[in-house]
């Protein structure tokens, strides 16, 4: 990263986890500080046909203040709670309901905030 024009480097892994392996809990947790997304993926919504099956309060991004302006990442927690509160299918399935309702994500987080006032 500190290559002057060197650009940057990007690196997609997977990782399953609750395998019963301790070794294989052991090199996720070594992995798991070095990145800088979590995207963790539920089994239950995929069984039920859900798509994306994003388990989104446990997703996350480091650092994401440093990526959204302050309205925004208000916005993006807000969201998180509410998905958490109703939680499960119900939580996911709510949120793609209004996402298709809206034409852009800024559209979409100010209807979060109509709902909370």
């Amino acid at each position: 990263r500190n290559i002057e024009e060197g650009g940057s480097l990007t690196i997609l892994a997977t990782c399953l986890i609750d395998t019963g392996s301790r070794m294989d809990d052991v090199i996720y947790e070594e992995f798991k500080g070095t990145g800088n997304l979590e995207l963790v993926l539920d089994r239950k919504l995929q069984e039920k046909r859900v798509f994306p099956a994003v388990d989104i309060p446990r997703s996350s991004t480091r650092r994401e203040e440093l990526l959204l302006d302050d309205t925004t990442l208000r916005q993006v927690w807000t969201l998180r709670r509410m998905v958490q509160a109703i939680g499960g299918t119900e939580g996911i399935e709510l949120l793609l309901t209004r996402m298709a309702k809206t034409a852009s994500n800024r559209e979409f987080l100010a209807t979060l905030n109509k709902d909370i006032v």
